[in-house]
């Protein structure tokens, strides 16, 4: 077969980017190349994600754009990969555009799928036949210690996966559904990966989980928790970032995870704590196994033991029954939570979990769009309080690359485009400097602040790390 080229679009969480560079390699690796644009591609694959519906019906409408494609292309082959491949199966197969269907667990079969729908011109099938397969086929961990994991996007950095899979099952969450149950993965072919990482380069690590703070692993007689992976890859040279997300609250070995980040200068003091909600009615219904106070006491213990930990949140606003009290507690928790920043969804009913059987989506879109815009509000105030403390201070940055809108600022008197970076502590920072610094540690004194951003002026340019 003579080269074909592919193009890989992902939707979704980090677990869907770690996916997406685990299939790009393998790809590479039977003789692929890989192009930014569609039209030039042979083979397109989309990464997908079921959380929530506006990000299934961004897939669709891109597979709407891929089918006037293939009118005019119809050797194309076309595949959906992830959790709407799961969820959906066979289904996604039968509008015509679809060659290719892969569940999440299924991706180490990937390549010879790909190989057979070009060869065979035969639409390809392969998703868990039970959900506890779908995290516990033990291909996947051939597959996740063979290839790259390394962000492609983002020099010097990588995601790697601490476990696949949840079993908390949360009324309003699709994911234990189409991910499967909790799987943590031995410890010794999580450093394995990390210190190939760092070989290649790679200095920020982020070890994944949907639960990543139930991370378990029995070895022997002894039984590693996410703190004693944490002091495992710690001891790794070349890696000078750690970050771990995302974390379910819960007081099990809460205080050992934070004790371990203030232990080791290589852990980000960053902490991603999904609360959902502030309400404690709502918070059982969505069968979240804590109370809004015992949230906060866990906010309070990192904070205790973390003094400059940044917090992050997430909330579901609109659920079933939500009362107008019950946001107000939500609004509360977030004023009393402070966070750096949190993220703020609207609810929408996701087929086969316990909400969408059980409970009406009786919240109109009206009133959920109303109540994410007063908690965004809300938080914006904070964040803008919080990131001022930086004025004038100097931090510092791992440098990701070009920002989004990168532009020549002549006031920095070299012409030097305008580069993002974050801190330790996820705050994003932009500045102007050298493409070239894409993947190092800078110094950056910070000249003026917004709610999420942080602007400067480069301070050094020169490593701060040598690894």
């Amino acid at each position: 077969m003579t080269q074909k080229t592919a193009h890989i679009k992902s939707f979704g969480c980090q677990m869907n980017k770690l996916d997406t560079a685990l299939v790009t390699a393998a790809l590479k690796d039977v003789g692929f190349a890989l192009t930014d644009k569609v039209t030039e591609a042979d083979v397109v694959l989309i990464n997908t994600c079921s959380v929530r519906e506006h990000a299934e019906q961004r897939v669709f409408s891109h597979i709407g754009h891929l089918k006037h494609i293939k009118e005019t292309k119809p050797a194309l082959i076309v595949g959906v990969i992830g959790c709407m491949a799961q969820r959906l199966g066979s289904d996604l197969l039968q509008n015509g555009t679809v060659d290719i269907v892969c569940g999440p667990g299924q991706i180490p079969r990937l390549t010879e799928l790909v190989k057979q729908a070009i060869v065979k011109n035969e639409k390809q099938l392969s998703v868990a036949e039970s959900i506890r397969k779908v995290s516990d086929n033990p291909e996947l961990e051939d597959f996740e210690s063979v290839y790259d994991s390394a962000d492609k996007d983002i020099p010097g950095q990588a995601y790697v996966r601490a476990m696949r899979g949840c079993d908390n099952f949360c009324a309003y969450c699709i994911v234990p559904y189409v991910r499967g149950p909790e799987v943590s993965r031995p410890v010794n072919k999580i450093t394995e990966q990390v210190k190939r990482l760092a070989n290649e380069g790679v200095q920020l690590v982020t070890l994944l989980g949907q639960t990543v703070n139930k991370y378990k692993y029995s070895a022997g007689e002894k039984t590693y928790t996410l703190a004693d992976l944490l002091y495992e890859v710690g001891k790794i040279d070349g890696i000078e970032w750690l970050r771990f997300v995302t974390s379910y609250p819960q007081k099990e070995g809460f205080t050992e995870l934070m004790q371990a980040m203030a232990d080791l200068p290589k852990v980000c003091n960053y902490l991603h704590m999904p609360a959902q909600s502030g309400s404690d009615t709502i918070l059982k219904a969505m069968n979240r196994h804590y109370t809004a106070q015992q949230y906060l006491e866990l906010i309070d213990t990192a904070r205790q033991i973390v003094p400059d930990i940044s917090i992050a949140g997430d909330f579901i606003v609109g659920f079933p029954n939500e009362t107008n009290d019950d946001f107000e507690q939500t609004v509360d928790l977030v004023k009393k939570a402070c966070y750096k920043n949190c993220f703020v969804f609207k609810y929408s009913p996701r087929p086969g979990t316990t909400a969408d059987k059980k409970l009406q989506d009786n919240i109109s879109l009206e009133v959920k769009k109303q109540r994410n815009y007063r908690l965004l509000e809300v938080q914006e105030v904070i964040s803008a309080e919080l990131s001022r403390r930086f004025k004038n201070r100097r931090v510092t940055v791992l440098v990701e690359g070009l920002s989004k809108k990168p532009h020549l600022n002549s006031a920095d008197g070299h012409g030097d485009p305008q580069l993002v970076g974050r801190t330790d502590d996820d705050w994003i920072v932009v500045f102007n400097g050298p493409v070239s610094l894409a993947g190092q540690f800078v110094k950056v004194e910070i000249t003026k602040t917004s709610p999420l951003t942080l602007f400067g002026t480069l301070v050094t340019q020169k490593p701060l790390y040598h690894c």
